[in-house]
Formats: structure tokens, sequence, C-alpha cells
């Protein structure tokens, strides 16, 4: 089993910064691959980044290609979004998800674990 808490959410202003976190519990995150969502009101979950257990493989949407880098670190068991040069579009609630196996997942449905959620609000 694994529990996941994120943290780090907040109000920004267009074109700042913002890093999320997420906390896991569980012997066995080293083994964890690890994806971040986000769904914004009216609008479907949707795919932001993802790592590998190993750290090694990551991937990004598209449209945060470039501005978000996600990170994780296996001593503190926890796995960070940063978010640069946001933007309004950008709003919305981050989920971090987790799954047992390596490589990087993009849907939803692939991952077991999910998190509570962080609002990210950016203003123009």
């Amino acid at each position: 089993q694994v529990q996941l808490v994120e943290s780090g959410g907040g109000l920004v202003q267009a074109g700042g910064s913002l890093r999320l976190s997420c906390a896991a519990s569980g012997r066995a995150f080293n083994y964890y691959a690890m994806g971040w969502f986000r769904q914004a009101p009216g609008k479907e979950r949707e795919f932001v980044a993802a790592i590998s257990w190993s750290g090694m493989i990551t991937d990004y949407a598209a449209s945060v290609k470039g501005r978000f880098t996600i990170s994780r670190d296996t001593a503190k068991n926890t796995v960070y979004l940063q978010m640069t040069s946001l933007k309004p579009e950008d709003t919305a609630v981050y989920y971090c998800a987790a799954r047992r196996g390596d490589g990087v997942y993009y849907i939803a449905n692939d991952y077991n674990y999910w998190g509570q959620g962080t609002q990210v609000t950016v203003a123009s």
C-alpha cells in the first residue's frame, strides 16, 4: 500500500513558479513509477508528467514541456513537480499518482494510488 500527500499549491501570478511535493508512505517506494495529473473545473483529468521508478526516464505533456520538471528523491520518499513560467491555463487541482513497475505511464487508469490533490491558481 502507498499513501500519497501533495503539498505546495497556492496562488501565483502568471509567469511565476511553484514547486509541488508528493510525499509517499510505504517501504517499496523505490519500485513505484510516479505521475502528476491535473483537473481544471469542468474538464477531465489530464496527464502532466511522469517519472520511472529509477528516475532515469521522464516525460511531459506537450503543454508543459520546457516549463515543468518532475523529479524524485528516493531517500525522502518524495516526488516533486517544479513549475515555472506559469500560465492561467495551468490553473487546476494537481494530483500525484503511483503504480508499481518501471517505465512512465500516461493514462490515469494505469495508476493504483492517488493523493488528495493540491490547488494551483495562476492569476493573469
